[in-house]
């Protein structure tokens, strides 16, 4: 093992790192902080023949100062890429917890593999930041080891193919998310998604907040502002999305308009009844008068049958937009309606990350200042600088409507309480 303190180390490690593929384990300076938040302590990397090189930035047993890249035409692998990613940059880089969530749909478990030293530390010093600073080198060391033989395991027993899709574009629009951070009354605060849930729909919560479940109605979101002085909050929400999502995969066109306004003259009821219809038939039941007289749940109901089929025939199914291989094995106590469900959640996920894929290069590459802040299963919230000017809320609102496919409703505010509907300014 090589700690990278000389010219001489530099050198021997350039060459090795620039030469192969490698293991790289971020090690941050303060546990408690987000990796945005936070600064390196140290980086360990295990070549994949086993060299291991450890390059200091911030600890109290070592040298530090030279400015390594770790940017290299070979390919990366770690157990978190989005928190890699966000402390230092590398070159092509494969998350091994993806690899283990995509064949198992469960994430690695890596509690256990803490020394005795990090948790005396941890426990005796919580208050005191950066705490990994003064954890004994070669008890990162121990730690590191540990962590890369579970993950080799994995990248031993793995295929890269299947979830490259997952790998470049799902982790990197909620790593750019996540970056961006969220302006609060009290400072910045971020949020952190995980995708490693059953259904692949991505969790957000991150320093007590849950992003992913803000209410709407006791005053928690009025915290939330603009970091711009002349900046206002905008919110945009997919109308009737889940209805649109499966009616675009079943092949039934919605007319122009609102969805339940639709289908409340179909049912012969006002609009709130006919939503809560809609969603009950969609999520439970559909009964056989409903498949009979409206074409679109006829549809649907097919398709449910399609899926179940298709599910106890096969190993695997396939997501419908990314291909991810979702196998039977690791699916309990399946039924038709839940695994509709379940599908539903993966369909919007997938889908709002094909929408990111288009609209975050777009913003990113020109001369607005408006940040994507937050993105939450069916919306997303933009700090908005008012000089960006409505062309850059219609270019936004353009791109994920993918073609008028999804109407979007807007709204906006100084906070993110106080909301006021605005979609007219977009008619």
């Amino acid at each position: 093992m090589v700690i990278v303190e000389t010219t001489d180390d530099v050198i021997l490690f350039k060459k090795t790192y620039e030469t192969q593929d490698s293991i790289v384990i971020p090690i941050l300076s303060d546990i408690n902080k987000h990796p945005i938040d936070n600064t390196l302590s140290l980086v360990y990397i295990q070549m994949l023949d086993g060299q291991e090189f450890i390059v200091p930035y911030n600890h109290s047993e070592t040298l530090s100062g030279h400015n390594i890249s770790l940017i290299s035409d070979t390919t990366t692998y770690t157990y978190d890429k989005k928190l890699l990613g966000q402390v230092v940059a590398v070159g092509k880089c494969i998350d091994v917890n993806l690899l283990h969530y995509m064949k198992t749909n469960q994430p690695l478990s890596i509690e256990h593999l803490d020394t005795n030293a990090h948790n005396f530390f941890n426990m005796m010093y919580y208050k005191k930041e950066n705490i990994n600073v003064i954890i004994p080198v070669l008890k990162h060391l121990e730690y590191c080891r540990k962590l890369s033989d579970l993950l080799r395991a994995t990248i031993e027993t793995s295929s890269d193919s299947d979830t490259m899709t997952y790998n470049n574009d799902v982790l990197d629009n909620l790593s750019y998310i996540e970056q961006n951070g969220i302006t609060t009354t009290e400072g910045m605060v971020y949020s952190q998604y995980n995708i490693y849930t059953s259904t692949g729909r991505p969790s957000n919560r991150y320093g007590g907040i849950n992003f992913a479940a803000l209410n709407k109605s006791d005053g928690s979101r009025e915290k939330f502002i603009s970091r711009y002085k002349n900046g206002v909050l905008v919110e945009m929400d997919y109308d009737g999305y889940h209805l649109r999502l499966i009616a675009d995969r079943v092949g039934y066109e919605f007319p122009q308009g609102s969805v339940h306004q639709h289908m409340a003259k179909l049912y012969g009821v006002d609009y709130n009844e006919a939503k809560s219809l809609s969603f009950q038939y969609l999520y439970g039941y559909i009964p056989d008068e409903i498949k009979l007289n409206n074409e679109y749940f006829s549809k649907v109901s097919d398709y449910i049958d399609k899926l179940w089929i298709e599910y106890k025939s096969k190993e695997f199914i396939l997501s419908d937009i990314y291909n991810k291989k979702i196998f039977r094995k690791n699916l309990t106590d399946m039924s038709a309606n839940k695994l509709f469900n379940y599908t539903i959640q993966l369909m919007e996920t997938e889908n709002n990350m094909k929408a990111l894929s288009r609209l975050i290069p777009t913003i990113e590459n020109t001369k607005y200042q408006s940040d994507l802040v937050l993105y939450n299963y069916d919306a997303f919230l933009f700090d908005f600088n008012m000089e960006d000017g409505l062309d850059y809320l219609h270019e936004v609102k353009g791109i994920l409507e993918q073609d008028g496919k999804f109407p979007l409703k807007v709204s906006w505010g100084l906070n993110y309480h106080e909301m006021k509907d605005i979609t007219e300014k977009f008619v």
